[in-house]
């Protein structure tokens, strides 16, 4: 059994469990580590969706009747030890310490904004809110609908004290089709939103390892529905932007783009609007939303580590857990860096455990090649409340 080390030191935060996926082994090796922390919400993580049915089905009967269990595909998986791939990764959140609700907000082709609204706000009243406790959003998102941007916009305006952090479902590297698991079904074409309420103290951690040049560009036709620049600057995009970054277009690759980023700024933050392939005719494929008359920055590559670090250790507290949504092309980029194991040992050091994402949702926005994740530490004055008193 592979556990975190909260499990290993009986805390009281949440533990992550990785077993190599499909053999024999896989379910007994996630129950003997989910188990021991009687949990109240367990996340399911592997690269096989399929998967995730049966051993919904495996854990439902051995755990507490009323644990909610949820996951997604991925393109990799954290576990206690880092970076893994062939695997299923597990977390528990215990049942002393946790509280939480579920819901679909599915028909995302056709983008029912106003019914998801109405159904977030009587999740919201149902749920009720424990005195003293933190309640935050999780959201786990079908990877090929392409609706992200509309639906992280849709639960901020729903729910706006309410912080949501989550990850777009993978599927490998293959972009062809992502699942969700939900009360043990497989469904897509959806996305699953989590309330979840605790006594531990909790803090957001974001990290992109880029920062604006200044090198702008304006996109000047698109088809936000593909969510494809067909021009920039008034020229073919593919073309301009390989002049923009000084490479010819026929030597155009997948590390160029994720090396050279176009950034979109909101406010005082720039966020990442990852460049996924360049089309036929001559376009580029976005990983979120892009329209029409939008300025973009070229974005430079920083340190791919340090700055994690950083963002990890100015926290209050060591954390008991990260539950970590990081994404694909991040993953990318630390392996041809050969970094790979140098973030490993900063998960593992920090505890960090989750996926690895087409995208990841924060503060309202659907960004890119980005790190969000959630800190759960003991409260500052140490006292945990229990569970709170809710009809």
């Amino acid at each position: 059994m592979n556990t975190g080390p909260a499990a290993k030191e009986g805390a009281v935060g949440p533990v992550a469990v990785q077993a190599d996926r499909g053999g024999a082994e896989t379910l007994p090796t996630l129950l003997a580590g989910l188990r021991a922390v009687n949990p109240a919400l367990v996340l399911l993580f592997a690269e096989d969706g399929d998967e995730l049915a049966a051993l919904d089905a495996g854990l439902r009967g051995e755990l507490p009747r009323d644990c909610i269990i949820a996951g997604c595909s991925s393109a990799g998986e954290i576990g206690p030890c880092g970076y893994t791939s062939g695997s299923v990764v597990a977390i528990g959140f215990p049942a002393a310490s946790f509280r939480a609700r579920a819901l679909v907000l599915d028909h995302l082709s056709t983008l029912p904004v106003s019914g998801w609204m109405a159904s977030l706000r009587q999740a919201q009243q149902d749920f009720g809110a424990g005195p003293g406790r933190s309640l935050f959003g999780l959201l786990l998102v079908d990877g090929i609908a392409g609706q992200e941007d509309t639906l992280v916009a849709t639960i901020d305006a729903a729910l706006p004290s309410v912080p949501t952090l989550g990850g777009t479902a993978g599927d490998g590297l293959d972009f062809r089709q992502t699942s969700l698991l939900f009360e043990g079904e497989i469904i897509s074409g959806a996305a699953v939103f989590l309330l979840v309420e605790t006594d531990l103290a909790v803090s957001e951690v974001s990290f992109a390892h880029f920062s604006p040049t200044e090198t702008r560009a304006v996109v000047t036709a698109a088809l936000p529905e593909k969510r494809r620049i067909l021009e920039l600057n008034a020229e073919p995009a593919a073309e301009e932007y390989a002049r923009i970054i000084g490479i010819p277009r026929d030597r155009l690759t997948p590390t160029d783009f994720a090396q050279h980023p176009l950034l979109l700024r909101m406010g005082k933050r720039h966020h990442v609007r990852a460049i996924s392939a360049m089309t036929e005719d001559g376009g580029l494929s976005l990983m979120s939303a892009i329209d029409t008359g939008t300025v973009l920055t070229l974005g430079r590559a920083d340190d791919l580590t340090r700055g994690f670090a950083e963002a990890l250790e100015s926290l209050p507290r060591p954390p008991l857990m990260v539950l970590g949504f990081d994404c694909i092309l991040r993953r990318l980029a630390l392996e041809r860096e050969g970094l790979t194991h140098a973030m490993s040992d900063l998960f593992q050091r920090y505890r960090v455990a989750g996926f690895n994402t087409y995208g990841e949702q924060h503060a309202g926005m659907h960004v890119n090649q980005t790190f969000v994740g959630l800190a759960f530490m003991p409260p500052a004055d140490g006292t945990l409340t229990g569970h709170a008193d809710v009809a």
